[in-house]
């Protein structure tokens, strides 16, 4: 059990203590529980059981109950509060959007116990008549259920890769297993991941099937399976899975089939019919059989495509005109930009975020804790922000050649300007604009909102455009095109926001913000030294989108970057309207 579930574990404690309406004081101490696990950066199943109070700062008895929780997978107040409520409104916990006094009416005054009898409660229009809710809670409960029920059954990308890779693990246990690969949607590096595929090359086939029937964790669906072909779900989060079980000559051409979109296998390859030239790459690989995966595109007279450009999305026409790009790689960021510390709602001091950082071998750091209208983050007064930039003046002369940029997430206001004075903005080496607030904008009021944002000359860089949280809720419409072609025209760099939750910009916008001439960074928006691994992920969604390390702001070095913020600050000559604010 890792850290993240024992997090999970003690969040719900609180939310079901909340639903019973129990304790306040208790509720606070088990969500002061969590946001200590979360603060952790050893894994806490590690740690000797006796020790955990010392190694961790937890009280004797919050340590005792996450001792419960790693050796039982329980503990006894989450067991009581779970007996005593009916899985149907546990569920609905995970609602974005209801809160658990909230479900507690629901549930209590129109006895709904499941989502399937909320939404039938709303859609009668009989949530809005209670207490508290309204016809405008009742329209956003019935949005927030048709997202979740459209997320049911899928993983983010960072669970999916690692189920696949357990799966994986597995398999390669089986008599008759030669090579076992991933393929599929995690192959591809989609966002999100409905079915978890893998190739596994065996002269066993029925052995294969017996242990994947015997795992734990996986349900089999036989009536989907065959000989060669095992189907079914991961128990507990529905998505499903399927091997394909090759013989050992067939394992490079099953792979390529079930590692690429069907626009791309059947897209015709050249525009001039040959006579007996196969016409496809799925042509190609029904004629003959390949050694490697980049045999077969030598062979069709293409460049390699990488697996996550495999989507039918012009990739091809590239790859015969051997023009697609060197894709960014992890070893090319020499930073890392947008990143939050303890003066806003980060979990690390400004000093533990930097040292962290320069000993995983990076050249700087970019903080943008929350400006002042982020009060939920504890965001940053005028003051705090000066007292910030004193520090970060002498951690920048104690950790040279280490550099720490004096960066703000600011709030892009209803309106559109940016959180604070421009007298305050200019004190800033660069400035991330984000939305934060009042996301239920339609498309035209959003991005009118955000082009001024970008036309404010502070603003440097644009942060997670659409605000979504992948699987909890949708982002705020935005025209993607007017707003990219405002960030070149204002040489605004835009963020791909690493964070798995996120990964905004989505990917399938990259490539036009490339042909455009923007610039993109790889942010993973940190709020936790763990958290600068999830970069990764955006360098991922960058590839996928065609993103180099030449168009990647974060790989410039802290020099070239330090000469950018200079110049673009230098070139500042605020208009009139940029005078005026709502904050002094």
């Amino acid at each position: 059990m890792d850290n993240r579930a024992l997090i999970r574990a003690f969040r719900l404690t609180a939310q079901l203590m909340e639903l019973h309406e129990e304790n306040p004081f208790k509720i606070r101490a088990y969500e002061g529980t969590a946001n200590a696990l979360e603060q952790l950066t050893v894994p806490v199943a590690d740690l000797d059981r006796t020790g955990l109070p010392d190694r961790t700062g937890l009280s004797k008895t919050a340590a005792a109950k996450v001792a419960e929780m790693l050796d039982t997978g329980s503990f006894e107040e989450l067991t009581r509060l779970l007996n005593s409520t009916p899985p149907g409104v546990v569920e609905l916990l995970s609602v974005k959007g209801i809160g658990p006094k909230k479900i507690r009416s629901l549930w209590k005054e129109l006895g709904i116990e499941s989502a399937e009898q909320l939404r039938e409660a709303a859609e009668k229009d009989e949530v809005s008549k209670l207490k508290g809710f309204g016809k405008k809670t009742q329209d956003a409960i019935l949005a927030a259920l048709e997202f979740t029920s459209q997320s049911r059954g899928k993983l983010l990308y960072p669970q999916a890769e690692e189920l696949s890779e357990e799966v994986a693990s597995q398999l390669r246990t089986a008599p008759g297993v030669e090579q076992v690969a991933v393929a599929g949607e995690v192959r591809r590096r989609l966002e999100t991941v409905e079915t978890v595929q893998l190739v596994a090359a065996t002269t066993r086939p029925a052995a294969a099937h017996e242990l994947l029937n015997g795992l734990n964790g996986l349900t089999a669906d036989a009536r989907r399976s065959g000989p060669f072909a095992w189907r079914g779900t991961a128990t507990a989060s529905g998505v499903k899975v399927e091997v394909t079980l090759a013989p050992p000559a067939d394992f490079v051409n099953q792979l390529l089939v079930h590692s690429a979109a069907e626009e791309h296998l059947s897209e015709t390859l050249t525009q001039e019919a040959r006579p007996g030239q196969p016409a496809t790459l799925r042509h190609w690989l029904k004629r003959e059989r390949f050694a490697t995966e980049q045999d077969l595109y030598q062979r069709a007279g293409l460049q390699y495509v990488e697996p996550e450009l495999r989507e039918g999305l012009g990739e091809l026409a590239l790859a015969r005109e051997n023009k697609l790009p060197t894709l960014l790689e992890d070893q090319d960021l020499r930073g890392s930009l947008h990143n939050h510390s303890t003066y806003s709602d980060g979990s690390h001091t400004l000093r533990e975020m930097a040292t962290f950082l320069r000993d995983q071998g990076y050249e700087y750091l970019g903080i943008c804790d929350h400006s002042q209208a982020a009060h939920y983050a504890n965001g940053l007064s005028p003051e705090r922000v000066r007292q910030q930039q004193r520090e970060i003046d002498q951690l920048n002369q104690e950790l040279a050649p280490f550099r720490i940029f004096k960066g703000i997430e600011a709030d892009i206001l209803g309106d559109g300007s940016l959180d604070y004075t421009p007298s305050v903005l200019e004190t800033f080496d660069f400035v991330v604009a984000s939305v934060h607030s009042n996301l239920k904008m339609d498309e035209r009021k959003a991005t009118a909102r955000v082009l001024r944002a970008i036309e404010n000359p502070y603003c440097t860089m644009l942060g997670h455009p659409t605000g979504r949280l992948l699987l909890r809720r949708e982002g705020y419409p935005l025209n993607h095109k007017a707003v990219i072609d405002a960030c070149a025209q204002h040489q605004v760099i835009i963020e791909i926001n690493a964070n798995p939750w996120r990964l905004d910009l989505d990917w399938r916008w990259v490539r036009y913000a490339l042909d455009q001439g923007v610039q993109l960074s790889i942010n993973p928006d940190a709020h936790h030294t763990n958290g600068y691994a999830d970069m990764h992920y955006g360098v991922l969604m960058g590839r996928k989108g065609g993103l180099t390390k030449a168009m990647t702001f974060n790989a410039k070095s802290a020099a070239e970057v330090a000469e950018y913020f200079a110049r673009r600050k230098a070139s500042i000559k605020p208009p009139l309207e940029f005078k005026d604010s709502l904050f002094s």
